[in-house]
């Protein structure tokens, strides 16, 4: 038999087919109608395969396609009209399903396991996940039924039985091989739509990724571009626009020898880290500009450093502790960057830093109290913003610092804000140069809002493009970051014309049953999707529930676990706080309502339980902290939460019914829906 070669089969077969493989870049390795496939020799496809995966392709995996072609072939055999793509590409982190068929109005996506006696719950979570990446991102396939086929060839053979979600995707069909056709001409014979699906239109669709922050900061590490990994093509002020911006001010600071400080601001879940991620990704191969991220959010750095160095060992083949070791170099802590510079006088290596989580920088007096306590510097009288500022104003020539800042997310005492970056440029460093948005000045963008008239001596830029509007967290709504300001504000009329909009798309609902919230959670995750347990760090009273927010978790294990290791977030049985999860999320969320933050009838009081008893928090900060907590808590979300606010008990003072029961009274005006 003659193996054609790789570059003579491409050429012979788009001749015939349309939708042949045309090069690297496709939507997979191979294409071809169903009776081009049947006629091609299985050396051939294999061949092609190899050629477009790389050279570095094994003998195994080769044998391994080998096996699935033959059986694809045995099983297509009476079933002429529809389309094979073999290696087809899930663009949101660059991974294949093995096989997508298209038959008459469906779409099946097969996922082998050659040599599999057994159905493990990893393959059936990866199918359907692939399964729901498509109905979900791909614009093509919105409308259509979906299939995930897993098929372990040495399993005993199964009875085949098709259960569909509300969405069009079928549960994860078990198959050894064997009855693969019979399965797709069961499904066809179901099938109601008239008109057939254009294969190549179809494979040419629009994708609209919507990926973690975890998923997306793994995509860029790996070389992807920023613009492969988000989802919305309108965006006023998109990811790619905000990068160009910030990258042009680096570079035009560079060049004309000054410093400047560019702020990104953003709605919760805007991409926000991402920016950051993608400007020092796309500057490491450049000494002059290169960018370090740097963050003060310890889950955050702890989950990212763990996340990478995983995703590239597992990639690469090397060792992980060499891969964690490259991991911390691209993600540091901020706080190990301003240790540093305290006792080093001299200029950092780096000439663009990129602080994200800026918001939370401390205060002056917070500062000083942990130099003088914790550092032995008594006379340290500087706020870290005004430190941090000084530290990159050391280089003689030019420097930038890209901060970013999350509005209405300051949930610690001491945590300065935007205004207090503000304040130490005005005070120390007014000949910098400054980049910021307008939306700085609008509460409802920024949940608090700063006044640039009180600055108006610096030397400001204002541009739309350093403003995330589209919250790339929530791809099934846009409106949910609106609506939790409402709500967290006290404006429950507000909050249940937004809320009313999403209710379809963004389900919230309210229970007064850990256990029915536990069920709601699980009913509605699917496969490879994420859930967790949230509560104020402060609702200590949560604890007769089974709640213990004191606890701490290890957040890399808690995000990034698989799902049967009790210690991960989808057990939900462990908590995480405002601390553990902000600047992270997940897709569906339980957030425990205690009498911390409590609805009187008219307005939101706030408390925090000291000893025996619940004590009032007069101080306006404080306040704020809290309001921030419940905040960031009700925008972790991705596709849905429900909100348990537990009965308490007439036995226990401390846990009076009617602070609860009247928490989920405005939840429902808030139009909540309470589901028992």
């Amino acid at each position: 038999m003659t193996l054609t070669t790789p570059t003579e089969h491409v050429a012979q077969e788009s001749v015939h087919s349309p939708i042949a493989i045309r090069g690297r870049g496709k939507r997979s390795l191979y294409s071809n109608s169903i009776e081009q496939f049947m006629r091609t020799e299985t050396a051939s496809v294999v061949g092609q395969l190899t050629y477009f995966h790389g050279f570095d392709t094994n003998s195994e995996q080769a044998d391994a396609w080998a096996i699935e072609i033959e059986l694809l072939k045995e099983q297509l055999i009476n079933l002429q009209q529809g389309t094979v793509f073999i290696e087809f590409m899930i663009p949101r982190m660059g991974r294949r399903a093995d096989a997508v068929i298209i038959l008459a109005g469906s779409i099946f996506v097969i996922e082998f396991k050659v040599g599999a006696n057994h159905f493990d719950i990893q393959a059936l979570e990866q199918a359907y996940g692939y399964a729901l990446d498509l109905k979900y991102f791909h614009k093509t396939s919105h409308l259509l039924p979906i299939v995930p086929v897993v098929i372990a060839t040495d399993a005993p053979s199964q009875i085949a039985e098709v259960h569909w979600d509300d969405e069009a995707v079928a549960v994860p069909i078990k198959s050894n091989g064997s009855n693969l056709g019979a399965i797709l001409q069961m499904i066809q014979s179901q099938e109601t739509r008239v008109e057939m699906i254009d294969a190549e239109l179809w494979a040419d669709g629009r994708y609209y990724p919507s990926p973690t922050i975890v998923q997306a900061a793994q995509a860029l590490y790996a070389g992807h571009d920023v613009a492969d990994i988000t989802r919305s093509e309108a965006d006023e002020a998109g990811l790619r626009e905000t990068s160009n911006y910030v990258q042009q001010v680096i570079h035009s600071a560079r060049l004309n020898r000054e410093k400047a400080i560019c702020f990104v601001t953003g709605v919760p879940g805007a991409g926000k880290t991402l920016v950051g991620l993608n400007i020092a990704t796309a500057t490491q191969a450049s000494d002059a500009e290169h960018a370090v991220y740097l963050s003060g959010n310890g889950p955050l750095v702890s989950v990212l450093q763990e996340a990478l160095a995983r995703d590239e060992s597992g990639r690469l083949g090397c060792r992980k502790s060499t891969s964690y070791r490259r991991a911390a170099a691209y993600v540091q802590n901020i706080h190990h960057f301003r240790d540093e510079y305290v006792f080093d006088s001299g200029s950092p290596a780096e000439q663009v830093v990129i602080f994200d989580e800026a918001q939370r920088a401390w205060n002056r007096e917070q500062t000083s109290k942990f130099m003088r306590t914790k550092k032995r510097q008594p006379g340290f009288d500087q706020s870290e913003p005004e430190f941090l500022i000084s530290v990159m104003d050391r280089h003689d020539d030019w420097a930038v610092i890209v901060a970013l800042v999350g509005g209405g997310q300051e949930i610690n005492a001491g945590e300065a804000g935007l205004d207090g970056w503000l304040r130490a440029l005005n005070q120390s460093h007014a000949s910098w140069s400054i980049y910021l948005a307008p939306e700085v000045e609008d509460p409802t963008s920024m949940g608090s809002a700063v006044s640039l008239v009180d600055y108006s001596d610096l030397s400001i830029e204002i541009s739309t493009d350093l403003h995330l509007k589209t919250s790339q967290r929530s791809f099934r709504t846009e409106l949910i970051s609106e609506g939790v300001h409402h709500l967290v504000h006290g404006d429950s009329d507000a909050a249940s014309k937004i809320f009313r909009q999403t209710e379809n798309l963004f389900p919230i609902t309210v229970t007064r049953d850990l256990e029915v919230a536990k069920a709601w959670v699980r009913e509605h995750r699917k496969a490879t999707e994420s859930s967790g347990l949230l509560a104020s760090s402060k609702g200590y009273r949560l604890l007769p529930e089974g709640i213990f927010v004191k606890n701490k978790i290890d957040p890399a294990v808690w995000f990034l676990n698989e799902t049967d290791d009790v210690r991960s977030c989808h057990a939900l049985e462990l908590v995480g706080t405002e601390f553990d999860v902000q600047g992270l999320e997940l897709d569906w969320t339980i957030v425990a309502w205690d009498a911390d933050y409590r609805w009187n009838g008219s307005e939101f009081e706030h408390w925090k339980f000291s000893g025996t008893k619940w004590q009032h928090i007069n101080k306006r900060l404080d306040q704020d902290f809290l309001r921030n907590a419940y905040r960031v808590l009700l925008t972790r979300a991705r596709q849905g939460m429900i909100i348990f606010v537990p009965h308490g008990t007439n036995d226990d003072p401390t846990r009076n019914p009617d602070w609860y029961a009247s928490a989920a009274s405005y939840l429902k005006r808030a139009g909540l829906k309470i589901i028992t």
